[in-house]
């Protein structure tokens, strides 16, 4: 029962944190000093990026209509600009997908520490408030996801391969490269919503084969509780990002992303003094 409210509050986190732009690891490496999973180092690896399928899947049903190019209500016009927009997510995930994959081992060693996660809160934290204000008073050039040309969503691809060091927040580094092109702050949430699904699934693919599939009855009905209640929380998540953007701007999210990088520089910094 422990272990269960343990992942209750991870899934929690996780389907809040996945989606606003304020680094779902950050908020992990906190919670799991005060909450830590009584299961194997590996397992933890592994549950930790494995319950973003549970908020993958709330992208798929929130856009399922958007994202289903063979959707009954759509025409052939409707279908083919669907079909542009997966390709576009494609191409988009390629940077990730390749930096990913050759240097995912070397990324766990060397930069997953509280050092480089606060550092990255704060930098991106710091982007955002300054694109907020070079943006204030103008009108972004890409007001719809059709809009967006190929080089426009390489680009973007190129900002995600950023999240890959820990503290940086996929969805942060991509609706800022998303800004940064001149799309809307619709487009480049939704975008990055879009944009999760092969790299999340790619990810938790790659973690489950080097974890492997030999799991403990409970080890896997936490993964499942993790899963759902990730997805649960991660879809009010997306609605409130969505509802949040249309009136307000991100400078919010980069004020909150600061303190919590000072935070977490307090809180491990008289950690490792204290246990020197």
């Amino acid at each position: 029962m422990l272990e269960a409210l343990k992942v209750l509050l991870l899934g929690i986190v996780e389907g809040i944190t996945e989606w606003l732009p304020i680094s779902s690891t950050g908020h992990l490496i906190l919670v799991e000093e005060f909450i830590k999973l009584n299961l194997g180092k590996d397992f933890i690896s592994m549950f930790n990026v494995v319950i973003q399928l549970g908020a993958i899947m709330a992208v798929v049903v929130i856009y399922f209509n958007k994202l289903n190019p063979f959707a009954p209500s759509k025409n052939s016009k409707q279908r083919d600009m669907t079909i542009q927009l997966w390709i576009k997510v494609l191409i988009a995930s390629v940077p990730a997908a390749i930096i990913g994959l050759l240097f995912d081992d070397y990324i766990d060693e060397h930069f997953m520490n509280y050092t480089v996660v606060a550092t990255t809160l704060i930098i991106y934290g710091i982007a955002f408030i300054v694109i907020e204000n070079m943006h204030k008073g103008k009108q972004p050039t890409v007001r719809k996801i059709s809009d967006l040309t190929i080089p426009m969503v390489l680009g973007i691809g190129v900002f995600q391969v950023l999240a890959l060091i820990p503290g940086t927040s996929r969805s942060g580094a991509t609706i800022i490269g998303g800004l940064l092109i001149g799309a809307s702050r619709a487009v480049a949430a939704e975008f990055t919503f879009y944009l999760a699904i092969p790299v999340m699934f790619g990810a938790s693919f790659l973690k489950l084969l080097k974890f492997g599939f030999h799991f403990e009855s409970l080890e896997m009905i936490l993964l499942l509780f993790g899963c759902v209640v990730s997805f649960a929380v991660s879809y009010f998540a997306i609605k409130f990002l969505m509802k949040y953007i249309k009136n307000h701007d991100f400078k919010v999210f980069g004020y909150y992303r600061i303190v919590l990088g000072i935070i977490v520089f307090i809180y491990f910094g008289l950690t490792v003094a204290f246990a020197a």
